[in-house]
């Protein structure tokens, strides 16, 4: 498996439609005069981090995914944004990470043993293959999804094109509805 070839495209693509999806939240904001902070705050379950912090997470899962995988050193943010700018550059810091990591770097890395510690005290035993296939794409996708469903939930017009834009990349000539 060619941890690069999948890890790499998939990142960065998400990281693109995240940031794309904060705008429409912003632009929703501005157009409905709402306080952006109202959208930043916001939580889908009274005990569920906001979107800041589902942004930031996501920024954690990306730098967790090169450290582990490649050795590079943490660029995560430890602290929430608290506008639209901020979340867009903690976005755009990990973008330009992940998109400048070369597929030498993740050389060996799929039989690479990964010692993934939880702050609770389990320790799970992984090679490089199943620390991106069971634990790196997952984590990063639940943060992903979380903030993508708390704007919508705010009535931020995202839908399925908001979701997989790198997708229109795809289309065969001739097949879209309308086009």
């Amino acid at each position: 498996m060619d941890l690069h070839a999948i890890a790499i495209p998939t990142y960065a693509h998400m990281l693109k439609g995240l940031s794309a999806q904060l705008s429409k939240g912003e632009a929703h904001a501005a157009e409905h005069g709402l306080a952006p902070e109202s959208l930043i705050e916001a939580r889908l379950a009274a005990d569920m981090f906001p979107l800041s912090t589902q942004v930031r997470f996501v920024c954690v899962q990306t730098s967790d995914l090169l450290r582990y995988l490649t050795g590079a050193e943490g660029f995560a943010p430890t602290e929430d944004a608290t506008d639209f700018a901020g979340l867009k550059a903690q976005l755009a810091d990990a973008l330009a990470r992940i998109e400048a990591t070369p597929a030498s770097a993740f050389d060996g890395a799929a039989e690479k043993p990964i010692e993934l510690k939880m702050p609770n005290g389990i320790v799970f035993d992984l090679t490089g293959e199943q620390f991106l296939r069971d634990w790196a794409l997952a984590q990063v996708y639940f943060h992903l999804t979380t903030a993508y469903a708390i704007l919508r939930n705010q009535g931020v017009p995202l839908g399925k094109p908001d979701w997989v834009p790198h997708m229109f990349a795809y289309i065969r000539p001739g097949t879209l509805p309308g086009g």
